[in-house]
């Protein structure tokens, strides 16, 4: 049923009703609701409010609007890896200062990148991160069962950052004779130690240290297309 939604007491005028007060009060039944409850109409207990703390007004306020960001920020979502590139896999590098060389893939790191070796007495190509997206998978596997490569993480390559100072023209020329990137003794053991055990699964291969050895090259008349790798 469909709730009312005017008045049964229409105004005669503005301000004077068709029905008095009495009458309405035995048309509305509310004679009824107060002999059922005793002689007095129900009343309900108001619910307890919960007590809000009073906080105080800033005795400040900052001389400039605060930007508030409305983007969400971003949920990283894991890259995911190609179906054809697994632990061991031979990979062709086709950027980079190493482009063309064959590389051995070793796991994927946290920020999607891939962590690859040479291994570095093969081919000179060190312990360091590629983008998938600048590889290609060969069906060459090398056995990586014997290598350690669990403490290697996303932190390990990241640069320092340094305070540049600014520099005259003769000592920036200065500079630039004397510094020399100097390899820590630590990166070397985490190569060696990465490479020795490596070298063994390559070695136990026919002619595998010599493939990882040459680079990639494209010669005329090769369709890249229709090259199996």
């Amino acid at each position: 049923m469909a709730p009312r939604t005017t008045s049964r007491n229409k105004d005669l005028v503005k301000g004077i009703g068709q029905f008095s007060r009495g009458k309405m009060y035995h048309k509305r039944g509310l004679w009824a609701i107060k002999e059922k409850n005793g002689g007095s109409f129900p009343r309900h207990e108001p619910q307890a409010k919960a007590e809000k703390p009073a906080e105080k007004p800033p005795k400040y306020y900052p001389a400039d609007d605060i930007k508030v960001s409305s983007r969400a920020p971003r949920k990283h979502n894991p890259t995911k890896l190609r179906s054809s590139i697994t632990p061991g896999t031979v990979l062709i590098l086709l950027a980079g200062r190493f482009m063309g060389r064959r590389v051995v893939f070793l796991k994927q790191l946290p920020s999607g990148l891939l962590l690859i070796t040479g291994p570095f007495k093969i081919n000179g190509v060190p312990l360091r991160r590629v983008n998938q997206a600048y590889v290609i998978g060969t069906s060459t596997k090398v056995d990586i069962s014997g290598v350690n490569v669990d403490q290697f993480t996303d932190k390990l390559f990241a640069k320092e950052k340094e305070r540049r100072k600014k520099k005259t023209e003769g000592e920036f020329f200065e500079a630039a004779k004397e510094e020399k990137k100097v390899i820590p003794q630590e990166r070397k053991d985490e190569q060696k130690g990465v490479d020795d055990p490596l070298l063994k699964a390559i070695d136990a291969v026919t002619d595998l240290r010599a493939y990882l050895g040459t680079r990639f090259t494209l010669k005329d008349g090769m369709k890249p297309h229709e090259l199996k790798f």
